[in-house]
């Protein structure tokens, strides 16, 4: 079993950076495919970068393709998402999300969720 715990949200002007944190518990992180999605008011999770348990494949959203960057350190638990060039649209609560199987797309590929963080994104 794994717990997840998301850290680094927070109001941002456009065009600014911020980068989140997930740190996960357990001796099998390694074992995890991770991904992020997020959930703005009123609309459905959507997924925003995945990465398999070796980091070396990652997948993204054409939404923050070139702006977004996941990554892991396996050694630390802990997945990473750096946002660059951030959009008011980009604001939503961001939830990291892990599963033993590949790094899918769709929130029913994965079997673990963190708590989420707020990203704000001002005009």
């Amino acid at each position: 079993q794994v717990q997840l715990v998301e850290s680094g949200g927070g109001l941002v002007q456009a065009g600014g950076s911020l980068r989140l944190s997930c740190a996960a518990s357990g001796r099998t992180f390694s074992s995890y495919a991770m991904g992020w999605f997020r959930q703005a008011p009123g609309k459905e999770r959507e997924f925003v970068a995945g990465i398999s348990w070796s980091g070396g494949s990652t997948y993204y959203a054409d939404s923050v393709k070139g702006r977004f960057t996941i990554s892991r350190v396996n050694a630390k638990n802990t997945v990473y998402l750096q946002m660059n060039s951030l959009k008011p649209e980009d604001s939503a609560v961001y939830y990291c999300a892990a599963d033993l199987l590949g790094a899918g797309r769709s929130t029913s590929e994965y079997k673990y969720w963190g708590q989420g963080t707020q990203v704000t994104v001002s005009s």
